[in-house]
């Protein structure tokens, strides 16, 4: 009951709203995309270069320290040792594997914290494709090091200078592009956002990432399933490809953290399952943060992946069917997260994955629970901001 059905909605959530320009370009990517995915010869191809370019499979880690300080057994899924930084390697391999049987030469992206732009910008010059990335002028300024990385790598950065200049307003552009060129470009969507096929193509991707923790919980616990299930969350890919494979099992717990910024009363927040009421951005029904009168609210995080006013419908409908747990975690709470899982295992997180962690003293955890945390990403690009904090 949770995934997409055959006209792209997950319940009331999704769908494809779409100017007349890309219709076509859509219809095709529809009618396309399952047949390739569960194609032998796409299937081989993209888990060779999983394996032996992404760095597959990430390591699922036992993480004691932090396991002591929440009273419960705690496993860090590791996707910020994949090439590239984080989980989004596994959606771009896949999905410029598809353009390129789609016969596109061009291939456009949006980004926001500039983890999707480096890896498509990567896959770009693995595949020898045209690369452009759209990227709002606030999250160039503090991603300046993955800006830098796209450029090395060969691609295009374009600076977006309106609204709030953040990850909505890359998107905007991106898809402004993609109406003007829909004949040649192909737009590499980075989460579970934008029209259908997108929101089911991005998860089935991410999907390795709950195969794998199947099939490693296994191997360390004698069984498949954790108790508890725990991502970030912003348009929802990281979370999406974390339970992916779960959904259905229902002793398997889910929480997910969406950015609360610096509180859900403040007005300067992300949260938009929190905040959000149904209605349309990005091509696809879901819940959206917005005035009485429809307009776009503008959102706020310290965390650029996750400053997004909308949500995937994939989780909107979860969220809906009460499927999901979905904990709001402040700025100044993801950021001691941080830090404190830095000083526990040696390990620092994206600031978009500390949100996950920042979810774990919200939630009550029996002695034998075993959870699965997903590291979305490293604390590489995040490293000013960390160290801003740390001397106020």
């Amino acid at each position: 009951m949770y995934q997409v059905d055959k006209r792209g909605f997950y319940g009331k959530f999704g769908g494809a709203y779409i100017p007349e320009i890309l219709q076509r370009a859509v219809t095709e990517l529809q009618e396309t995309y399952s047949v390739v995915l569960e194609s032998d010869s796409f299937r081989q191809e993209f888990h060779r270069l999983l394996r032996d370019y992404a760095g597959r499979p990430s390591p699922l880690y036992p993480a004691g320290r932090l396991s002591e300080q929440y009273g419960c057994r705690i496993y860090l899924k590791r996707e910020d040792l994949n090439h590239t930084g984080s989980h989004k390697i596994n959606n771009v391999l896949g999905q410029i594997l598809l353009a390129q049987r789609m016969g596109k030469k061009r291939i456009i992206a949006e980004t926001g914290a500039g983890q999707h732009g480096v890896a498509t910008a990567t896959v770009c010059a693995l595949m020898n494709m045209t690369c452009v990335v759209y990227m709002g002028k606030t999250d160039v300024e503090r991603q300046y090091t993955n800006v830098q990385k796209m450029k090395l790598l060969g691609a295009t950065v374009v600076p977006v200078i309106s609204g709030n200049m953040t990850l909505k307003d890359a998107t905007n552009d991106a898809i402004r592009d993609w109406c003007c060129n829909p004949q040649d470009t192909y737009y590499v969507i980075g989460s579970t956002m934008g029209p259908h096929p997108y929101p089911d193509l991005v998860a089935r991707l991410q999907s390795v990432i709950s195969e794998e923790i199947k099939w490693q919980l296994l191997e360390k616990e004698g069984r498949d399933y954790p108790d508890y299930l725990m991502a970030c969350i912003g348009g929802g890919s990281n979370a999406a490809g974390t339970i992916f494979n779960y959904l259905d099992d229902r002793r398997v717990r889910i929480v997910l953290a969406e950015a609360g910024g610096k509180g859900i009363a403040t007005g300067l927040s992300a949260a938009t399952i929190h905040l959000g009421r149904p209605g349309i951005i990005h091509g696809a029904h879901t819940m959206v943060m917005q005035n009485e009168d429809g307009q776009i609210e503008e959102p706020y995080s310290l965390s650029a992946g996750l400053d997004y006013p909308g949500i995937g419908p994939m989780h909107a409908h979860l969220a809906e069917t009460k499927r999901i747990e979905v904990i709001a975690v402040n700025d100044d709470e993801a950021v001691e997260a941080a830090f404190e899982l830095t000083r526990l295992e040696g390990i620092i997180p994206a600031l978009e994955s500390a949100h996950a962690l920042g979810a774990l003293s919200k939630v009550s955890f029996r002695p034998d629970d075993i959870v699965v945390l997903t590291v979305s990403g490293r604390g590489d690009k995040d490293l000013e901001t960390y160290i801003k904090w740390g001397k106020n």
